[in-house]
């Protein structure tokens, strides 16, 4: 069976990953592609960590700003969402399409139909198939994955 991955690089954007997770997800349902179709997000380690432990200086401050105040207390949102936006992440999603070689025609509609829908546009599709230098690496990286 033949392998061909997708990598696309989202940046920052959390929300249009969890859009087209969704969109692969009723792809999935929708089309029955339970074990041809597989991804798994990639994210960054440092800026994952980063963001937790600004998100955690929030919660701390407001905290204590509601110990010293007797007001309506604040959200943590807005100090949460600047910490986030200055913490550079970066998300990538890699899709794995995976048919047998008779369903070539059914692999090549997939890889011509997922970088060309809306939250895909975005995000610098890459199409790597197997037999291709990169692939060994791609491959590897998809496994190490959780």
């Amino acid at each position: 069976m033949a392998h061909t991955y997708l990598k696309f690089n989202f940046g920052a954007d959390e929300e249009t990953v969890q859009q087209a997770c969704q969109k692969l997800n009723v792809w999935k349902q929708a089309f029955r592609l339970d074990k041809k179709l597989l991804y798994k997000i990639e994210r960054d380690d440092g800026a994952v960590a980063e963001t937790a432990e600004v998100a955690e200086n929030a919660e701390k401050s407001v905290s204590a700003d509601r110990a010293k105040t007797k007001g309506k207390p604040r959200s943590a949102t807005p100090a949460a969402e600047k910490s986030s936006s200055s913490a550079k992440s970066n998300i990538g999603l890699l899709i794995r399409l995976y048919f047998s070689t008779h369903e070539k025609l059914s692999e090549q509609r997939w890889v011509d139909r997922i970088p060309s829908e809306e939250p895909f546009k975005s995000a610098s599709p890459q199409i790597i198939h197997q037999g291709q230098a990169e692939f060994e690496m791609t491959d590897k990286q998809f496994e190490s994955l959780s």
